[in-house]
């Protein structure tokens, strides 16, 4: 062998090995874990009992059952179409009335978000200039008087109970990050998003158990509004929220029980779209937010970031890396003539799953437009900056 082959022989399987433990090695790490009832790294026993009175909340915040006043924040931009029922689900939530307030944030809507939200009940109604998604998080925060915030998406369905159970763990005062379970309804046209997210809610409930969650989602989650933390426009509370809070030594929890749903984008290509807008901001969280620097991380939840977070956004170079190697690799032995062919099998098949529906080119498209999805966000990244705005996915409302 020369130096060439020697280091594609190593780099060849090093990305193999890391793409097989990112996706099914992690999991099983993960339940193994959590089997043996190791983790906690903020301190608190495992599968500790949670009362009902949030910890270093004063009397005047909570009401007489012990409930903490909720501020539900929806940002909306030019969602008319859905924000009256929302309204209506927020108001219908088996959540005392006195304790709850729900504010709209119209992030510069050009449509009749405002009036429709104000005469279906709404506390207050922002209207703000357009921003940007996080800039109307963050100005709504600053507008609520709840000692707990919770956000939700303008074509999020909750359960009666999602606020109760959503709010619950908060009693515990080393909790600062709260996220639900989302499902997905109505024809997938092809998009296996919601198999995928059933998979990926499992990792989580996984990591709430051991560590902590490293991502949540933006149908359904609460954080303590004295914790907040105002992002940039290119933030995403799904993605800064949960690494943020562990540096802090605080826990950010999944709990499936609190559970809402949303229409899924009913086609592949739509779905391409709409990860590549959130992959845009990406790189800013991960570098410019410090979510790889694991200064204040425990051991634990570190290990969790690398595997769940960095391997995931990598996998783009790590395929990249995989395949080129593998041509260096071919004249060394059958296996690598069998390891291109079946490479090359996964891309044409998720080439011809564009046009046959037959599951298994079904799944090869997804996982090849999910991670491609990672390389064209960092290419929008590097030629358009950082994202401000925020655009609705098509077919969701």
């Amino acid at each position: 062998m020369n130096v060439v082959t020697d280091l594609a022989l190593v780099l060849f399987w090093l990305s193999a090995g890391l793409l097989v433990f990112t996706h099914f090695g992690y999991p099983a790490v993960l339940w193994l874990l959590d089997a043996l009832g190791v983790g906690g790294d903020v301190g608190q026993p495992r599968h500790r009992p949670v009362g009902r009175i949030p910890l270093g909340l004063a009397d005047e915040d909570t009401g007489e059952d012990g409930l903490p006043k909720v501020s539900l924040i929806i940002a909306a931009y030019n969602e008319e179409s859905v924000i009256g029922a929302k309204i209506e689900n927020a108001l219908a939530l088996d959540y005392p009335r006195e304790l709850l307030e729900v504010i709209v944030a119209s992030d510069g809507s050009n449509d009749t978000t405002a009036e429709i939200a104000r005469e279906a009940g709404a506390d207050r109604v922002l209207e703000l200039p357009r921003a940007g998604k996080a800039a109307t998080q963050n100005a709504a925060a600053d507008a609520a008087t709840g000692t707990i915030l919770a956000f939700s998406d303008a074509n999020s369905v909750w359960e009666a109970d999602a606020l109760g159970l959503l709010v619950q763990p908060f009693a515990d005062a080393r909790v600062g990050y709260v996220c639900g379970r989302v499902t997905f309804t109505g024809p997938d046209g092809g998009n296996l998003e919601g198999a995928y997210w059933r998979y990926e809610m499992k990792v989580r409930e996984l990591e709430s158990e051991v560590a902590g969650v490293t991502a949540g989602n933006g149908a359904i989650y609460a954080v303590r509004a004295a914790g907040y933390l105002k992002l940039a426009p290119s933030g995403s509370h799904d993605l800064s929220f949960p690494f943020a809070m562990a540096k802090r030594g605080l826990r950010s929890l999944y709990r499936p029980k609190a559970a809402a749903s949303e229409k899924m984008v009913p086609s592949m290509d739509g779905e391409l779209a709409r990860k590549r807008r959130m992959m845009v901001g990406l790189w800013d969280i991960v570098i410019g937010e410090g979510m790889v620097d694991p200064r204040g991380y425990g051991p634990v939840y570190a290990f969790e970031i690398f595997s769940h977070r960095l391997l995931r956004y990598l996998s783009p170079l790590l395929h990249l890396v995989l395949l080129v190697t593998n041509l260096v690799l071919l004249g060394d032995g059958a296996v690598y003539r069998w390891l291109l062919a079946i490479q090359l099998a996964v891309l044409l098949s998720a080439l011809v799953g564009r046009w046959v529906g037959w599951l298994p080119f079904r799944v090869a498209r997804y996982y090849v437009m999910v991670t491609f999805s990672i390389a064209l966000g960092l290419w929008d990244r590097w030629r358009h900056g950082p994202p401000a705005i925020w655009e609705k996915a098509e077919g969701t409302r």
